[in-house]
């Protein structure tokens, strides 16, 4: 059984008091008492209550995060971000996942309702009005990834998804001569994969390069939702030059199907990819992708949601956009 702090009390014949002081280097203990009492607590193997504590203080010391998904190298670049602030600043983090729209309120609810933690930080590809009545309704600190639209008083993080895609749709178009096109996009109801599907469109239109239909197809950010749409897109009758896949997963499912069906990387069809996650360095041949900065932006959420709990009602909502860059791998190649 754990020793309380009444039982190093009574050993050290002290009171409680005086031991919670001399454990929390209070200034009002004499030294030689303060010597002892930690003395006898680590004889005691004494822990500290420190949840109990913080809930006495007001505050647990603990950043809630909510994300889409808490596998796969992009999400787990995001929490590794927040984790390396929240520790530099002794916080501790609690992640949830919200696999649908359900979840994400139930974990704010729980997060935000109930005082377990300090301040949130949520990415969900959709904010609705549900979520924002719990927003509204809460004093405790939020950040939000990918936030649509502004929420009053809510600091955000970006990512220029919109920016990215197009980019790279024009690097494939202009610097390498592509004409046809394919895109392989994500989740209907997930912003980034909105602003990506956009970006591609509008490059394509610039570029005076027309818009098929049939060369847009769902992939699910998953990589088999990639091998699957790739395999749609080999199948017809006038098939695509180079495949834009709306994230690098997708793209890793492209380099199975075309692999599968006989085909080569970059000498038949050419594959580009978006986030730079970890896995796409390891792709043979290397992909050619959008670089997201995706462990900074962990970071710079967390660095967001620390000022709003330590700075309150003085503190003002920010707004931060990250841009993005291309990473030329070997996976598309120059159009003669």
């Amino acid at each position: 059984m754990a020793t309380t702090i009444k039982e190093v009390a009574s050993k050290a014949n002290v009171s409680i008091a005086t031991v919670s002081r001399a454990l929390n280097d209070g200034s009002k203990v004499r030294p030689s008492t303060k010597e002892s009492i930690l003395i006898i607590a680590e004889k005691l193997n004494y822990k500290p209550n420190i949840i109990a504590r913080n809930l006495v203080k007001k505050n647990t010391s603990i950043i809630g995060l909510v994300l889409p998904e808490i596998q796969g190298d992009f999400f787990t670049d995001i929490i590794k971000g927040v984790d390396e602030v929240a520790y530099s600043s002794k916080y501790h983090i609690i992640v949830a996942s919200s696999h649908s729209e359900r979840p994400v309120v139930e974990s704010l609810m729980n997060f935000m309702g109930r005082s377990m933690v300090d301040g949130v930080i949520i990415m969900s590809p959709l904010i609705n009005d549900r979520i924002k009545e719990i927003i509204k309704k809460s004093d405790t600190p939020l950040v939000i990834i990918d936030c649509v639209s502004p929420i009053e008083n809510v600091d955000t993080v970006n990512i220029d998804n919109f920016q990215g895609a197009y980019a790279i749709t024009e690097y494939l178009i202009k610097n390498l001569g592509y004409k046809k096109v394919a895109h392989v996009e994500g989740p209907a109801n997930n912003n980034d994969a909105i602003q990506r599907k956009a970006g591609y469109i509008e490059a394509l239109y610039k570029n005076n390069i027309p818009i098929k239909q049939e060369w847009i197809v769902p992939g699910g950010f998953t990589s088999d939702g990639g091998r699957l749409a790739c395999s749609r897109l080999l199948s017809l009758i006038e098939k695509p030059e180079v495949i834009f896949a709306g994230n690098d997963m997708m793209a890793a499912g492209c380099y199975k199907a075309i692999d599968s069906l006989g085909f080569k990387v970059p000498d038949d069809i050419g594959v580009a990819g978006f986030d730079d996650i970890f896995l796409s360095e390891f792709l043979t041949p290397r992909l050619t992708t959008v670089h997201i900065p995706i462990i900074e932006i962990g970071k710079s959420a967390a660095r967001l949601l620390i000022n709003k709990i330590k700075n309150g009602k003085d503190h003002k909502p920010k707004h931060l956009k990250v841009s993005t860059g291309i990473i030329v791998g070997e996976s598309c190649k120059f159009q003669k």
